[in-house]
């Protein structure tokens, strides 16, 4: 019986239609009517990818026609197909003998109990060593728990995998999204709505990625298998444990007998309770054992008489056919012993030494890949025998491999066995020859990007073997299956299989000397890096690629990567400006609930708390607020209250000045750096002259006359012909007479406190507006000046905002002064000019109506 004849539709790249000719790349744009295009499209998140094999993959944002629809919930028709799919190929034969549909030997209290505990919600992690039959025993609790869930049960595999992998995973087994794989938040988000029994296999990690998958699924009970050397659980998972052994002595003897399908005799009897007590019970040591005892039989009876018809014990072979056991009688047979303690201890060797040819060759290859074995659809190309996939229920018969995902590997302790027994001379050059087979299958136009993904770790072994090699023209073997392959990875969404094949890629092509295709792999771990989220290593992959590109002059690939690196630019900025516009609102509030608590202060000036208490800490800087006030204090008064704000608003102010982009904040630092420093060069300009002779009045110093305009300091005098010749001073002569006339708004006068602005002389038989008292200390307040100036001119004494201007009638003078007297400044400011009807001066202080001195001293002259 040739199984070559009765291929599945999904063996050897068919689709239900003759095979058509290889093509010689992946890159081609339709491989015929029955397979998909090689150029795949699809949806990362915000991104739509398409996955080119000739310059890279290209990425871009995904444009609002090209969103994919909301992933549906697959039915159970659909879920049960997916299953069948993904579990590994049964080998010809009958399923009994082939060895994976025998029944279990004292499981089922560990069966029911494990049932029991799943129809609670409760999640149980299996744990025993390698051999123990936990795949067995996971198979029979998941037959009895299809429907306790609403999901059903979901078969997955821990083999190579990562949390992420995992939960990407389940996710693809329960929902309906082709061609799309969603952000990780969303993921979540519908990942946690499954409510379905978890039979995860094979498990790798615990503690804190455990606890993660857990944590991601809370509606799922998960049923876990791992070995004791996988590291534990955390202590807060609430994960049920139960350690499964080996079988006892009874159970043993059972399963032989059941295998053989005959009873033992006493020598068997003793011979397996030896072996019992040396492999602790073991299930899979058993099952070896059966086969060296069918071994055994077929060696006694002669050749032919364990024909199955299936060719896994063949009639005529080199190796079971001797010609003079044909020629002697029955009873002049030589006596066949039965395997040593030794053997059946470690028996890979004696078991392969027995099999066909083609067994033997597959075990090599698998050997030589680390105990991965190609998919029998492979074995007759690799092994140049077209009946070379029956040897894998040769080898399944035998113990000699075991399921792992959807395909098999070598057994516990085989991979030792066969190496120590020389299965792994040349394997080298079997890796060699794997990698070209498959980076020719998978480069077929008929083979679908699911089905090269399911031998992807065949594949990442032969790509690891080669890369280590440093024989001639293994590196750029490996180069050309990491290159055939990891666009088919990438487009069936196995994308930790996809970064695996990059990474050998390109070390490969570093040790090749092979540049171009080094700067597509790091193109491509760019394109990958972006797609999920990892941004500084898609910049570096990225700038790589594009050095690389331009030493070659591959000007369309460094155009691919650029807009690439753009688009880590843009999601850069988004996610500080994200992350900023996330953080301050915050601590707005924060600061808004100190401030509700902390007691309240005057609230009377458009100041921050904080401004206002730097205001008090130094006279020079009382003096300064003073003299900047008098040209650019106005933009700074109207601009300071904007962006802060005192009490329950501040909140809102600081919202709308920080809640835009990055570049916003920014800005407002800049012109609040260069306020604070034009401030300070205006300050230290102004104060820097406190040396001038006493004889006149400064620019720093203001006089509060007794009959002065309540003239502003912040507002210059609009109509004035003449240059400054000092705020605050009265030009020298005689006390009532000046030389030419001028209006008396000719400068600003410096004042401690601004008073109305454009306020010229008042009415000469009223007296300047009454003041509202004395003056003790700063405070939020607005006060007015009360003293007369004294003998020699003192600083002003700033408040903490400018007050409220008391409006008068404008009365322009009669008798302006013009030149300046032998005058002392104490005699000049005392008071009006003795010919002003107004009875005030520039100086814009005022004193009380009935024109006589205050307490100061210092006597003014009254108004005329």
């Amino acid at each position: 019986m040739d199984p070559n004849t009765h291929r599945g539709p999904e063996e050897y790249g068919e689709q239900g239609s003759p095979a058509t000719p290889p093509a010689p790349a992946f890159g081609g744009a339709q491989g015929g009517s029955a397979g998909p295009a090689r150029v795949v499209r699809l949806v990362s998140g915000p991104y739509l990818v398409t996955v080119n094999p000739v310059d890279g993959s290209e990425i871009e944002p995904c444009p609002p026609g090209e969103r994919p629809a909301a992933p549906s919930r697959l039915d159970p028709q659909e879920r049960a197909a997916a299953a069948r799919a993904a579990a590994p190929p049964l080998p010809p034969g009958p399923a009994g003998f082939a060895g994976h549909e025998t029944a279990l030997e004292e499981r089922t209290e560990d069966t029911e109990r494990l049932v029991r505990l799943l129809s609670r919600g409760r999640s149980v992690r299996v744990t025993g060593p390698s051999g123990s039959g936990r795949t067995r025993l996971l198979d029979a609790v998941a037959t009895v728990c299809g429907d306790l869930a609403p999901d059903g049960v979901v078969r997955l595999s821990g083999y190579h995998r990562t949390s992420t992998d995992l939960l990407y995973a389940l996710f693809a087994a329960v929902y309906r999204a082709p061609q799309h794989r969603p952000e990780r938040p969303e993921m979540l988000r519908m990942v946690a709505e499954i409510g379905a029994i978890v039979v995860l296999d094979d498990l790798e990690f615990g503690g804190a990625a455990l606890d993660e998958l857990l944590d991601a699924t809370p509606e799922c009970a998960f049923l876990i298998a791992a070995t004791p050397d996988v590291a534990a659980p955390s202590a807060g998972s609430h994960l049920e444990e139960v350690f499964l052994g080996g079988i006892g002595r009874g159970a043993c003897g059972r399963l032989l007998e059941r295998a053989v399908d005959r009873p033992l005799t006493d020598d068997e009897e003793a011979w397996a309770a030896d072996l019992w007590f040396e492999s602790e019970g073991l299930p899979l040591r058993f099952v070896q054992a059966a086969a060296l005892l069918r071994q055994y039989d077929r060696l006694r009876a002669g050749p032919g008489a364990l024909d199955d018809g299936y060719g896994l014990f063949p009639e005529d072979g080199p190796d079971t056919a001797d010609p003079a056991a044909e020629d002697a009688e029955p009873a002049e047979r030589p006596e066949v012993p039965l395997p040593s303690l030794g053997e059946a201890a470690a028996p890979a060797p004696l078991l392969a030494s027995r099999l066909t040819e083609a067994a033997r060759e597959t075990l090599r290859f698998a050997v030589a890949l680390g105990g991965e074995l190609p998919h029998q659809a492979h074995l007759p190309a690799l092994t140049q025998d077209t009946h070379a996939d029956a040897a894998l229920g040769e080898l399944l018969a035998c113990g000699l491999i075991t399921p792992a995902g959807g395909h098999y590997r070598l057994a516990a302790t085989v991979q030792d066995q066969l190496t120590a027994a020389g299965y792994a001379d040349g394997a080298p050059a079997r890796a060699h020859t794997v990698a070209q087979h498959y980076a020719w299958w998978a480069g077929h136009p008929s083979v679908t990007p699911e089905r090269a993904a399911a031998e992807s770790d065949v594949a990442l072994a032969a790509m690891g073997v080669l890369t280590g090699s440093r024989e001639s023209g293994h590196a750029s073997a490996a180069v050309l299956l990491a290159r055939t392959a990891a666009p088919a990875f990438a487009a069936a969404l196995h994308w930790s299989a996809w970064e695996r094949s990059l990474r050998h890629g390109q070390e490969a092509a570093r040790l090749a000397g092979e540049v171009a295709e080094e700067a597509y792999f790091h193109h491509e771990l760019g394109v990958l890096a972006l797609c999920t989220g990892s941004l500084d290593r898609a910049r570096a992959e990225l700038e790589a690629s594009i050095g690389l590109r331009g030493v070659l002059s591959d000007r369309n690939g460094a155009v691919a990567g650029r807009r690439a690196l753009a688009l880590v630019t843009d999601r850069t900025r988004a996610d500080s400006a994200a992350a900023a516009t996330t953080a301050l609102p915050q601590a707005s509030g924060a600061a808004s609930a100190s401030r509700r608590d902390a007691p309240k202060e005057p609230a009377a000036t458009p100041f921050d708390a904080a401004s206002a208490a730097k205001l008090r800490k130094s006279r020079a800087e009382q003096t300064a607020q003073t003299l900047i006030a008098r040209g650019a204090s106005t933009t700074a008064t109207t601009g300071v209250p904007a962006v802060t704000d005192s009490g329950a608003g501040a909140g809102k102010g600081v919202r709308r000045v920080f809640g835009g982009a990055r570049r916003n904040v920014v800005a407002a630092g800049a012109g609040a750096l260069l306020a604070a420093v034009l401030g300070t060069l205006v300050t230290i300009g102004a104060t820097g002259g406190d040396d001038t002779p006493n004889d006149k009045v400064n620019t720093e110093q203001t006089t509060d006359d007794g009959d002065s305009s309540d003239l502003p300091a912040e507002q210059p005098a609009t109509d004035s012909g003449l240059p400054p010749a000092g705020p605050g001073t009265s030009r020298p002569g005689t006390a009532g007479q000046s030389d030419r006339p001028s209006p008396s708004t000719s400068g600003p006068a410096p004042s401690g406190t601004p008073t109305d602005p454009g306020t010229g002389s008042a009415d000469p038989t009223a007296g300047p507006t009454e003041p509202t008292g004395r003056p003790t200390s700063p405070t939020g307040r607005p006060t007015r000046p009360t003293h007369p100036p004294t003998d020699e001119p003192t600083d002003p004494t700033p408040t903490d905002e400018p007050t409220g201007p008391t409006p008068t009638d404008p009365t322009p003078t009669e008798d302006p002064t013009d030149k300046p007297t032998t005058q002392s400044p104490s005699q000049s400011a005392s008071g009006p000019s003795a010919g002003s009807p107004s009875g005030t001066s520039p100086s814009g202080g005022g004193t009380p109506s009935d024109g006589t001195a205050t307490s100061s001293g210092t006597e003014s002259a009254p108004a005329a």
